[in-house]
């Protein structure tokens, strides 16, 4: 049998953890119950997770099994973070012991956190109020309906809203809590625990949730293509043609463009402009370059174009984003 690898060791974190509660409850789906555990607890050290029973005895999943835990609603008192990973049943109200612990969590300043579902507990909790938040695309309207004073954007993967965040749907989640290890620990710890729990390094979430990848969603079909992508990202500031990438790669422009899209989900020219994106996040969190020479690094040209891009694509400046992700 291979011998699984070994933990990433990470560098301690330069405060305390972050005491992190995840309420668990009957019924519930163990894959929503293991995003913030993996993410915030498994992949870095900058916070403490604990799961918290909302209920006695074990807990029924829906795959089958049970689970226990050591910790109930009183944990919720000491936490700085308090996620509710979904719900089992949008038309069922929470107790109201888990409610007015959020409402007790969310007066002393606690970030609260709706994964999917999640959203209608901390709607029912009344944080929402006068918030915007999201959920799955399928509930959106439900959320909406039941909660009129919430302002519900079903069209992005999550959103923050002062100490309040939301989520959509199952792999949203994942980018939520990523977002929320990014904000904590800095833009270097979230995307080291991306590589480790391969995921991309981040989605912004003003993103749609029907977003196409942005990364290929398969393996190349050959390692020409393959070779492809590590030309193109290694020269973002060049544009090339389609005629160009479908002559080094001896195909036709319709072959060429039904096999890109076959292995990222999209076009060259949108994946061309994530890949500019992204590779501007990252020289704005690592480096003090002038924006000038950050778009020009990233192909997007000149800082106007950076900005505008920014604004479009992630609702904040480039200013913005570097102060926020910057030394974190």
């Amino acid at each position: 049998m291979p011998t699984p690898p070994a933990r990433a060791q990470h560098p301690a974190p330069a405060t305390a953890p972050q005491r992190v509660a995840v309420l668990a409850f009957d019924r519930i789906s163990p894959f929503h119950l293991c995003v913030p555990s993996i993410v915030l607890g498994e992949a870095s050290p900058h916070f403490d997770v604990r799961v918290v029973a909302m209920e006695s005895g074990a807990l029924r999943t829906t795959a089958g099994f049970s689970i226990a835990t050591d910790h109930g609603l009183e944990l919720l008192a000491l936490a700085d973070v308090v996620i509710v990973p979904t719900w089992r049943d949008v038309h069922e109200r929470a107790p109201e012991a888990v409610l007015q612990a959020l409402r007790d969590a969310h007066a002393r300043g606690a970030v609260l956190v709706g994964l999917c579902l999640g959203a209608f507990v901390l709607a029912q909790a009344g944080v929402l109020d006068a918030r915007r938040a999201t959920t799955h695309w399928a509930c959106a309207a439900a959320l909406a309906q039941q909660h009129p004073t919430v302002q519900v954007d079903a069209s992005v993967l999550y959103v923050q809203d002062g100490t309040v965040l939301t989520s959509a749907g199952t792999a949203a989640a994942l980018d939520c809590c990523l977002h929320l290890l990014r904000s904590t620990a800095g833009a270097a710890v979230a995307n080291h625990a991306a590589r480790m729990l391969v995921l991309a390094p981040h989605r912004g979430g003003g993103q749609a949730q029907f977003i196409e990848c942005a990364v290929p969603a398969q393996q190349p079909r050959s390692a020409r293509m393959g070779q492809l992508f590590d030309a193109l990202l290694a020269d973002l500031a060049h544009t090339p043609t389609l005629d160009e990438v479908a002559q080094q790669l001896h195909m036709s422009r319709r072959t060429f463009s039904r096999q890109f899209r076959a292995a990222t989900g999209m076009a060259l020219g949108p994946w061309l402009a994530q890949q500019r994106l992204a590779r501007a996040q990252q020289l704005l969190e690592t480096s003090d370059a002038p924006l000038d020479a950050v778009a020009a690094q990233c192909g997007l040209g000149s800082a106007q174009n950076l900005r505008l891009q920014f604004r479009k694509v992630l609702g904040l400046t480039p200013q913005q984003w570097r102060r926020q992700f910057r030394g974190v």
